[in-house]
């Protein structure tokens, strides 16, 4: 997967509008239409202590995820990536959707505060790489330094 020319795509669209929504809006769908065997592709933010929905693409989700609850909330809590190939072995998984079995949750940043988390699930088992890794936390990184997230803050 050429991560560079996502990230490339997504600064054109942060340049374009900055706010956090339509950013996180246009991300998930990039990642969404791009990625192969991909069946979630979007963020949850942080408000008043929990992670909160954000911009996706998918099927319906959860709404509210506690810190240390779930990938999701592990990956926040920590403040590190979380790759899980197989969610059924992960202890404490949210299960959302029963088709997915494979997830890559990254934490999103202003600043030194994690913010909110980038989450992608797949229904292949392994699906993410040490690539997907390296390109999806390059991609976040896009957002860190162009989403006005001000109104969250």
């Amino acid at each position: 997967m050429d991560y560079e020319s996502l990230c490339a795509q997504l600064q054109s669209l942060a340049e374009a509008e900055p706010h956090y929504v339509p950013l996180l809006a246009n991300a998930a769908a990039l990642l969404y239409d791009t990625l192969p065997a991909l069946n979630w592709a979007g963020f949850y933010l942080l408000r008043n202590g929990r992670l909160v929905l954000g911009p996706f693409c998918g099927k319906v989700a959860c709404i509210h995820i506690l810190p240390g609850k779930g990938v999701c909330g592990i990956a926040a809590q920590r403040g590190q990536t979380v790759v899980v190939p197989n969610v059924h072995q992960f202890p404490g998984h949210i299960a959302c959707d029963s088709a997915s079995n494979a997830e890559i949750v990254v934490p999103i940043r202003c600043g030194d505060a994690v913010i909110g988390v980038l989450d992608l699930d797949s229904p292949v088992f392994d699906r993410f790489t040490d690539a997907d890794r390296a390109g999806l936390e390059a991609f976040a990184k896009v957002i860190e330094a162009n989403a006005d997230f001000g109104e969250m803050l």
